[in-house]
């Protein structure tokens, strides 16, 4: 079999520009890990280990317990339980964020993922325990899922490119701006039901999916620190190169192969607001209506 989804996972930590499934992979690698577990636990008869490790990467209410486990603020939206919940979790993780995988790079998909998930879990924490409604479920609350960060990738893809369309069973095209306002709407109606915890989160992650890609069309990259983190805690398990310091006299001069490369490719180096212009155009007309220049432009700059 070549090409396609199988390929992708294969070569998933080589491939660039595809966070999407290095994201699922993560996730699933984590759902199995916890399932396959708690089977060879239970057989041996110790079913109270499986507990204590579901229990040490679940995101409490309490506050006491958080500060010890803070961890759980980030190995909660990584980790999964129910079958049915990680399938649609990543299947709507899958569907929305190639979008903004193919037009913002994936980049854009982590920050919104983690920024999604933390802001979903702190939101969760604030509403449980200053809302006196939910009182009474601080003490034995738990979250764990996904979805507060599939929901910022959700809600950014939408707000993103509203008109992009989707063709779902039984309803044919569906505007994923439609699409998106439906899950949020679910969401605010359930957050008072058994589910309510993660409801606040999904909604928190809905705020930030609009809110990032809002700055992002003014300018501002609200997840460029997340980047950074990633990129500082990779280098740290990276060799060093030694340095090496010569010395040459004369000027140094670009070589003909390397000016005709620059001459083919294009500078690279487009304006800020000329990309805001050309995300203005995708969002009010869709990508189809962008010229062949745009279009390279909005390439290169995805690219930096």
């Amino acid at each position: 079999m070549n090409g396609g989804l199988f390929d992708d996972f294969k070569n998933a930590w080589s491939r660039p520009n595809n966070a999407v499934v290095q994201l699922i992979l993560i996730n699933v690698v984590i759902w199995v890990f916890i399932r396959v577990s708690e089977v060879f636990l239970a057989i041996s008869g110790a079913q109270s280990i499986h507990s204590y490790i579901l229990h040490k990467l679940q995101l409490p209410a309490e506050v006491g317990r958080l500060f010890s486990q803070p961890w759980t603020l980030v190995t909660y939206f990584f980790t999964h339980y129910e079958f049915f919940h990680i399938l649609f979790n990543m299947l709507f993780l899958y569907w929305f964020g190639r979008i903004i995988q193919e037009f913002l790079n994936s980049k854009r998909v982590i920050s919104l993922y983690v920024l999604g998930g933390l802001f979903g879990g702190l939101l969760y924490i604030f509403i449980y325990n200053l809302v006196p409604f939910y009182s009474d479920r601080v003490a034995e609350s738990m979250m764990l899922g996904a979805s507060a960060g599939v929901f910022a990738i959700v809600v950014g893809a939408a707000v993103f490119m509203p008109n992009y369309t989707f063709f779902l069973l039984f309803l044919g095209p569906v505007k994923i701006k439609y699409i998106a306002i439906f899950y949020v709407f679910m969401s605010f109606i359930g957050s008072t039901g058994y589910n309510a915890g993660g409801e606040i989160a999904h909604l928190g992650g809905a705020f930030v999916g609009w809110m990032y890609i809002t700055q992002l069309n003014k300018g501002s990259d609200l997840g460029g620190w997340v980047i950074s983190f990633i990129h500082f805690v990779k280098s740290m398990f990276k060799p060093q190169p030694k340095i090496k310091v010569t010395h040459r006299g004369g000027s140094r001069r670009p070589s003909k192969k390397a000016s005709q490369k620059a001459q083919a490719t294009g500078s690279s180096d487009t304006p800020q607001a000329e990309i805001d212009a050309i995300l203005d155009k995708i969002s009010q007309s869709g990508y189809e209506s962008l010229t062949k220049d745009e279009k390279q432009k909005l390439f290169n700059a995805s690219k930096k």
